[in-house]
């Protein structure tokens, strides 16, 4: 053992007079070396390794760089600095198995690789035996259907709120992906329910029929699913707000129904679950709220969110994102900043409840 680490120490000039393919013949020598003894390696020992590693990578070729990164995905004391400088190549070839199987590629590394590297890094990312939250939520929003995919059936990932939302916001019009989705057992009831109320009827034979145990349940989210719509199909004030007003009673009844719900409704551009919320959250009738999110006017959405103590960062992602607000300049975003910090939270109340009794004298009066 210790002839073999003198050995490593002793490379330190050979590596910059060698050639590229005589460093590459090095790495598969010291690769051998390593993988055939990492379980009696020090910490120290394995140190020295990811130092000559590391020197050597970017001296070697590609096909090396590949054969190294297929070799330490497996090793479990694999050392760290290689594993994640392999992680990062611009290569799919190299680091795909990294990204697939190390132990050694930290979340922080998975979430750098997932924001900026292209589908088969996140196809790779995909396929790890665990995935965090933080990891997912990024592979289901920038990934294309064969990372949705692979994500959402990959029984070792976990998934936030926004996760959730996201893949069943994806597995719209898509079978095969609303099947995978819809068959997680974690996946919370109103995104089951939401789920539901669109998919076809082949998705949902093919849910009961993958668990017959739970075809029940199933059978009665679809039931209850297809009458939220219908009630509200038929009472409220647009057909095309019946699948929201379902999707936010869910939501409500789940006690979720919260800022962090329409700032995540904000982001994913949700007008209808944001129009539906708001008035949830205000009392009002759906009609006004609707009437403030199409206004010229930010006014009346700084007033209604004033009232139901909703922070600026939430404000400015709902008025961006408002058909009449996706021109808003920087100068006018800081203008409402400025009157949604001076409007005091009971002056909003006081005027949400003449809103109120303005709204039920006209009703009293037809």
């Amino acid at each position: 053992m210790e002839t073999s680490v003198a050995l490593l120490a002793e490379l330190d000039g050979a590596i910059t007079a060698a050639t590229t393919e005589r460093n590459s013949e090095i790495v598969r020598k010291l690769a051998d070396l390593f993988v055939f003894g990492s379980s009696g390696y020090s910490n120290e020992q394995i140190a020295l390794f990811d130092d000559v590693f590391t020197r050597l990578v970017a001296k070697i070729e590609a096909s090396a760089r590949a054969s190294l990164a297929a070799r330490l995905s497996v090793v479990p004391f694999a050392p760290f600095n290689i594993s994640r400088i392999l992680a990062r190549d611009d290569s799919v070839a190299i680091a795909a198995p990294m990204l697939e199987r190390s132990d050694r590629v930290d979340v922080a590394t998975l979430v750098e690789t997932a924001r900026t590297q292209g589908q088969g890094h996140l196809l790779a990312i995909s396929r790890r035996k665990y995935l965090e939250e933080t990891v997912t939520d990024i592979l289901v929003e920038r990934g294309d259907r064969a990372v949705v995919l692979s994500t959402a059936g990959n029984l070792g990932a976990r998934f936030s709120d926004f996760g959730f939302s996201t893949l069943v916001r994806r597995s719209e019009g898509d079978d095969e992906v609303a099947s995978c989705v819809g068959s997680r057992r974690e996946l919370p009831r109103h995104y089951l329910l939401k789920l539901l109320a669109r998919a076809s009827d082949t998705v949902r034979r093919k849910l009961e029929v993958a668990d017959p145990l739970g075809a029940a349940a199933i059978r009665n989210a679809v039931s209850e699913a297809s009458t939220l719509i219908q009630k509200k199909t038929n009472s409220g004030p647009r057909s095309n707000y019946a699948i929201a007003q379902a999707f936010i009673d869910a939501l409500a009844t789940a006690g979720q129904l919260n800022e962090g719900a329409l700032a995540n409704f904000a982001k994913e551009k949700k007008l209808e679950e944001i129009t539906v919320a708001l008035a949830r959250l205000s009392d009002l009738p759906l009609e006004n709220v609707e009437l403030a999110m199409m206004g010229e006017r930010p006014e009346p959405v700084l007033i209604l969110a004033k009232a139901i103590g909703m922070s600026w960062p939430t404000v400015k992602a709902i008025l961006v994102m408002r058909r009449n607000g996706s021109g808003m300049s920087n100068q006018a975003l800081e203008q409402c900043l400025g009157t949604f910090s001076r409007l005091k939270a009971m002056t909003a109340r006081q005027v949400l409840t003449f809103q109120r009794k303005r709204g039920q004298a006209m009703a009293s009066s037809t």
